[in-house]
């Protein structure tokens, strides 16, 4: 088994900085390549990519923009390994990471696996509250993972492993994005391919996005979430409308209040206050618990409105995904 590393970048040569220098110290004993995938970016990596040459076996190709889906593809045709591990460039790599993926597959082979991931204590206040957010057994995070048995579970695509025949099967990833890692698993799945989760290969995911673009990208995940439905219904499930049902309720819990009925409001008052101590606890910061209730609130809002957006357009109103929301899909 030889692993080569796919990493698509568009514009981030320091997050690319900060990967390759984590993985100079993995504990890997075996060799591995690193295949990076410059998508049209107008500050190209390339100068960061020259210094690691030497210490690391490095591919690097410049192709146009034409989204992280199809660089991942672009880049596992370039690839001289027989399984691939895809990372977002904003990824920081421990060092036992490969180590781990090793022992799992070793363990249990699997044709595609996705891990979690985690906050780095340098990472900033904001960065570890969209951290708890995103991976929490309180919100949708713990709802995706919750929702999906270890076996059955849908790979994401900043921490995602499959292997060079089921890529080949399934022809790699979609014009989606986002949306693009849950559409492959499901067409994985179809094609009688198993998925898994790995819950020891992590990542520390250093997502650098500030409230305004993070609120951007959870509108697009509920967009992505009907369009995926309508395509293979027989994924749905009932927990997806939950971030739309929550602010649903919310706003039935404010016109409730003015009837002097506040029981639904103290509930949801409780629930944030659940989320303000949990967070402060896990991560010894009052001041991250208190960013944590912003990011939970944003998450549920924007995830929430989108999902509910795209169910009208695409369920309801049987509109064409590439038409109701053209931003979503490149050109390939």
């Amino acid at each position: 088994m030889v692993f080569s590393l796919i990493i698509p970048v568009y514009n981030r040569p320091d997050e690319v900085d900060e990967l390759l220098e984590s993985l100079t110290k993995s504990d890997y004993n075996e060799a591995f390549e690193i295949v990076l995938v410059e998508d049209g970016s107008s500050i190209p990596c390339k100068s960061v990519v020259m210094k690691y040459q030497g210490k690391l076996n490095i591919s690097y190709y410049f192709k146009p923009n034409s989204g992280p889906g199809d660089s991942r593809n672009f880049g596992m045709t370039k690839a001289i390994g027989n399984y691939f591990i895809i990372f977002d460039s904003d990824c920081i790599i421990p060092s036992n990471y490969l180590t781990e993926v090793r022992k799992e597959l070793d363990r249990g082979y699997v044709d595609c696996f996705g891990g979690p991931d985690k906050a780095l204590d340098s990472f900033s206040d904001i960065q570890k509250a969209i951290n708890f957010a995103m991976t929490s057994f309180l919100t949708t995070g713990g709802i995706r993972g919750g929702s999906e048995k270890i076996g059955k579970f849908q790979p994401r695509s900043f921490n995602m492993g499959i292997s060079k025949k089921a890529f080949e099967a399934s022809k790699g990833f979609g014009n989606i994005h986002p949306g693009e890692d849950p559409d492959l698993s499901i067409r994985l799945w179809n094609l009688g391919y198993e998925t898994r989760l790995f819950p020891d290969a992590f990542v520390y995911h250093k997502r650098r996005i500030d409230w305004e673009k993070f609120s951007i990208q959870v509108n697009k995940f509920g967009k992505a979430r009907p369009i995926l439905n309508s395509w293979y219904p027989e994924h749905n499930k009932l927990t997806f409308f939950f971030p739309t049902f929550f602010m649903l309720g919310l706003l039935l819990a404010f016109l409730l209040l003015i009837l002097n009925i506040d029981i639904l409001l103290q509930i949801y008052f409780v629930y944030f206050v659940i989320i303000f101590l949990t967070s402060s606890v896990a991560t010894k910061s009052f001041k991250i618990g208190y960013l944590s209730v912003i990011a939970v609130w944003k998450q549920f809002y924007g995830y929430g409105i989108g999902f509910l957006e795209s169910f009208v357009k695409i369920i309801i109103l049987k509109r064409k995904p590439q038409k109701a929301f053209p931003n979503m899909f490149f050109r390939i």
